[in-house]
């Protein structure tokens, strides 16, 4: 099975990498075909300023497609600014949410994120669900957003630079979890389609 990562903060040195990080090294336990895509570079054109054009991909763009497009499952570290989620990374699904890019959201599994330097998480997951699950349904794909969300609370506190946990068992105890979930639902969708 093919795993993309996706973390989508537009910041440097951002929590939402190291939650990328730690995910890739879990996941990678399992699953050897694992990439990490880095939404620092992201370079794709605000919505009603400019369109993605299929036969004019940036470097950045073209990994982005590539890597989500070959993946089965797709796990995206969203963060939570002030209780919603980054506009690059709702920006990024609706700009693929064209004909061009509906692959995109066709045979494949959706897990969900949750990255907050405080308490939060939640939000990024509903939002991005929503949004998600909107382009399958109206778009008439067959792909499916896990139903178990993961909030990565206090992630500074919680993960080093180069996502290496740092000690919170409770926090390590509940990415493992979700890993391990997510992997037999995606392992189980795949096996029926």
């Amino acid at each position: 099975m093919k795993v993309a990562i996706i973390s989508t903060s537009p910041r440097q040195n951002s929590n939402s990498l190291k939650v990328a990080k730690y995910l890739k090294s879990l996941i990678s336990a399992h699953e050897s075909d694992t990439s990490l895509v880095d939404f620092r570079e992201i370079d794709i054109p605000m919505v009603g300023q400019g369109t993605l054009d299929e036969d004019n991909l940036s470097d950045f763009q073209e990994k982005l497609i590539t890597v989500w497009g070959d993946a089965d499952l797709v796990v995206m570290a969203a963060p939570e600014y002030n209780w919603i989620t980054s506009g690059q990374l709702i920006n990024a699904l609706h700009q693929l949410g064209k004909k061009p890019f509906l692959h995109l959201f066709n045979n494949k599994v959706f897990a969900l994120v949750g990255v907050s330097a405080g308490r939060g998480g939640r939000q990024p997951c509903i939002e991005v669900s929503m949004i998600i699950n909107k382009l399958i349904g109206f778009t008439k794909q067959e792909a499916i957003v896990s139903p178990l969300f993961f909030e990565s609370h206090e992630t500074g506190k919680n993960l080093e630079e180069d996502g290496t946990p740092t000690g919170n068992e409770t926090y390590t105890k509940g990415m493992i979890e979700f890993v391990d979930y997510t992997l037999r639902i995606a392992k189980r969708w795949h096996e029926v389609k």
